[in-house]
């Protein structure tokens, strides 16, 4: 069914037309007036079918009219339609100076072949020309015949009225040169459109391509909760936690907690956080439920407008469930295999302390050797208890108000022996009371493996300093040493677990690179931190951050 004329619009109907039915519309409002004048010149001015310059006219207008249809204007160069309206001039001429003086008006029947020959794009020079001469050649013989009889009035009009004429085709000219530079730059901006639209739906293609290459779920959603952008791996996460079409983040959904078996509560799922403006890494979630259950390692950043506002989130799925269950699994063998060790360790430890207990009648070298069994079994001991504490991942603290300035006094206590049989001075420098949110038994712990650390690493003498500082919402301990120290590099990878710098596996200096993995994850379970600076040959400092009070976060 074709659009109808009005749905098209004027302009792209006539572009649509034939050439000749292009040329008879612009025809076709001078044929009409002419035919009402044919039709009415019986009635209103029979003298006139007598003239033959009036009848010539009509004729003239007629046989112009059926050459619009008759020739095949589109075969031939040049647009020689624009004869039409030139012939315009003639047959109004014949029809005005032979109806004169009963319709002197019909004159003004010029201005359809002005309006055709200003608006069609042909010469501007020959437009203006036509519509001047053609003009007042039809004005001439009216004024030829009252010559010697001319009267201002007269000749006035003769020359105003194709100047008229000539002012209307400027006009038109001018109207007709502003739509097509209009009509040009619509044109051009259409061009611009559509090039940018084709450069779009390739960066969306090219998009689309890369979000579905990843390994990784990805999903970008508004303030309101409506996805922007996901691909397939988001969307099989969540169908795994059995999500409906509400909005995401909201409704039932299998997203469980890294104890795999509480269900986390809605504010607390990934796409909710991302939504409420958080920036999170690392989120561990478990999503669906059975032996299909997968956990999710979950990250988000916002989406910032340029005034600020937040206009939404990128939250990413990462599918870490290889990796935990290995995790698990490794944990689980470091945890059997302690132990089982420490069942026949503390059995040796027990009978070579009871034999140690009365070494009277045993040669001194039997003595002097169940002494290193008796040393080596505590170390080979405190070893197994390390790793026990590394692979656990329940790590529990029960943290209260604490005074950690007895703390540094009995660790200082502890460790004085060992300070003095490697030329250590160790000396404490902190306020007492210096109250704290942790637990004394754990906190106590990590300042044990510190200010051991601090000690063995000195292995030329020197000097240990604990110091303290407490601000409104923190408090600051500090072990630094003069010792040995290390690189840059090593400071930022002293706290892996089993990790040792090349200089104290050179100075065979004894451990496993357990002790600051161990008090690292004490001081992230008080909600705190810990950091190192250090640098070779001038000692190192390490400090704890905990909070001075408050409940200690849930894990």
């Amino acid at each position: 069914m074709a659009e109808p004329l009005f749905r098209r619009g004027p302009l792209r109907f006539f572009r649509e037309l034939g050439t000749r039915s292009q040329v008879a519309l612009c025809q076709l409002p001078l044929t009409l007036v002419v035919a009402a004048l044919a039709v009415a010149t019986p009635l209103a001015w029979p003298t006139l079918l007598h003239n033959p310059f009036y009848m010539s006219g009509l004729i003239l207008h007629a046989v112009l009219f059926a050459a619009c249809f008759l020739v095949p204007w589109e075969r031939l160069p040049h647009r020689p339609y624009l004869l039409i309206p030139v012939l315009d001039f003639l047959a109004i001429g014949l029809l005005r100076n032979g109806a004169a003086p009963l319709l002197p008006g019909l004159a003004v029947l010029v201005v359809f072949p002005v309006i055709w020959l200003s608006a069609s794009g042909m010469l501007v020079r020959s437009s203006w020309l036509l519509s001047f001469a053609g003009t007042l050649l039809i004005m001439l013989p009216g004024a030829v015949g009252r010559f010697p009889n001319l009267t201002a009035s007269d000749v006035t009009t003769v020359f105003l009225f194709p100047l008229m004429m000539l002012a209307v085709s400027l006009a038109i000219r001018f109207a007709s040169m502003n739509l097509r530079l209009q009509q040009r730059e619509l044109a051009e901006k259409d061009r611009e459109l559509r090039q940018l639209l084709h450069e779009s739906r390739e960066r969306e293609k090219l998009l689309e391509t890369v979000l579905e290459a990843t390994d990784v779920g990805i999903a970008a959603v508004d303030r309101s909760g409506r996805f922007l952008v996901s691909n397939d791996r988001q969307r099989n996460f969540r169908r795994a936690t059995g999500a409906d079409d509400a909005t995401p983040g909201q409704g039932h959904q299998l997203i469980f907690g890294p104890d795999r078996r509480t269900l986390l509560p809605p504010e607390r799922r990934p796409v909710s956080r991302a939504m409420a403006g958080e920036s999170f890494a690392d989120y561990l979630v478990w999503a669906g439920d059975g032996p299909e259950q997968r956990a999710m390692s979950t990250a988000a950043r916002p989406l910032v407008a340029e005034d600020g506002t937040l206009t939404g989130a990128v939250v990413v799925y990462s599918d870490v469930t290889g990796w935990v269950e290995a995790l698990a699994a490794h944990q689980e063998l470091i945890s059997n295999v302690s132990h089982e060790f420490k069942t026949p360790l503390n059995s040796i430890i027990g009978n070579v302390d009871l034999v140690l207990d009365d070494v009277t009648g045993l040669p001194p070298q039997v003595e002097r050797r169940l002494t290193v069994v008796q040393r080596n079994a505590e170390r080979m001991l405190a070893l197994v208890s390390d790793l026990t504490a590394s692979a656990s991942t329940a790590l529990n603290v029960h943290p209260k108000r604490t005074d950690l300035a007895s703390l540094v006094e009995t660790s200082v206590g502890s460790a004085q022996a060992q300070a003095e049989q490697a030329h250590i001075k160790l000396t404490a420098d902190v306020p007492s009371p210096l109250w704290a949110y942790a637990d004394p038994i754990r906190i106590g712990q990590a300042l044990d493996n510190l200010v051991s650390n601090a000690i063995k690493y000195s292995p030329d003498g020197g000097r240990v300093l604990i110091s303290a500082s407490a601000g409104s919402d923190w408090v600051q301990l500090s072990v630094s040493d003069t010792g040995m120290g290390m690189s840059n590099d090593d400071a930022g990878q002293v706290f892996r677990r089993f990790f040792r710098t090349d200089a104290a596996r050179e100075a065979a200096i004894p451990g496993a690179g357990l002790g600051l993995s161990i008090t690292k994850m004490i001081v992230e379970r008080h909600g705190g931190s810990i950091t190192c600076v250090s640098g070779q040959g001038q000692g190192s400092t390490f400090t704890l951050t905990l909070p001075a009070d408050g409940p200690p976060p849930s894990f």
